[in-house]
Formats: C-alpha cells, sequence, structure tokens
C-alpha cells in the first residue's frame, strides 16, 4: 500500500508492509510442525497393532517410556535403532539409562508369534524395566 505525502510536487511514496498475512502463515507453519513433530515420535516402522477390547493407557508425566517395535519381517527396534535379540538386552538397558522412568512399550506386529514377545519382556526385565506395556490399537 503507497501513500502520498505532502503537498509537495515531488511524488514520494512510502511503503506500508501489512505483516497480518505473515503471521497467518507463520502460525499454520507452527500447527503443522507440531502435528508432525508429534506423529514422528511413535516410530519408523510400519506395524499393524493388535487389538483389544479393553486397554489401559499408560500415562507417563515425568519421561518418555522406551519403545521396543517388532515387525512382521521380525526386525527389532529399541528406541529407532535396530537390534538382534542377543544384543537386546543391552540395547534396552542403555535405553533405560538415559530414561527417567523404567517403562518399555512393546509394539509389535499382529502377526509376529507370541515367542518373540516373551523374548523381548525377558530381556526388558533383565535389562531393569519396572514396568512392561503392550501397545494395541482399540477394536472396531
Amino acid at each position: 500500500m503507497a501513500v502520498r505525502i505532502g503537498d509537495s510536487e515531488e511524488d514520494s511514496i512510502v511503503a506500508e508492509i501489512n505483516i497480518t498475512p505473515l503471521t497467518d502463515i507463520f502460525l499454520v507453519l507452527l500447527i503443522i510442525f507440531m502435528i508432525s513433530s508429534s506423529a514422528m515420535l511413535e516410530g519408523g516402522l510400519n506395524v499393524k497393532l493388535p487389538s483389544a477390547k479393553s486397554s489401559a493407557v499408560a500415562q507417563n508425566s515425568a519421561g518418555n517410556p522406551i519403545y521396543v517395535t517388532i515387525n512382521k519381517e521380525g526386525q527389532i527396534l529399541v528406541d529407532k535403532e535396530t537390534t538382534d535379540e542377543k544384543s537386546l538386552s543391552q540395547s534396552i538397558k542403555a535405553a533405560l539409562a538415559k530414561s527417567s522412568e523404567k517403562i518399555v512399550v512393546i509394539r509389535g506386529d499382529e502377526s509376529i508369534f507370541l515367542g518373540k514377545a516373551v523374548k523381548i519382556m525377558d530381556a526388558a526385565r533383565d535389562a531393569g524395566a519396572e514396568k512392561i506395556a503392550i501397545a494395541t490399537q482399540p477394536s472396531k
């Protein structure tokens, strides 16, 4: 928007910048960033969680739980870092050392065998986990 100042014969123009649209854009970008960053915390693997009719929601106020993820191919991740069954206990122990709460959440694809989940629970207990949870999705 240009404004003419004074009655001088020279046409002096003062340019004004309207920052309202810029503020709107920055607020929209902030909202998009907040939504996408919370989705990134979930994990790196595409895992189809088993469904359950009833579940207890783990409330965690002081820190973040350690996520152990197993996909349908049997690949194991401890907080987004790939590991194998032999070094699983050491990986969980290292992750628990960085966390203020000793909670391990197992995110396993619904097609994995129960034996693999039990091995992860044993490794988590050996590593010093105080609580172990299994992630599910609500049944339809």
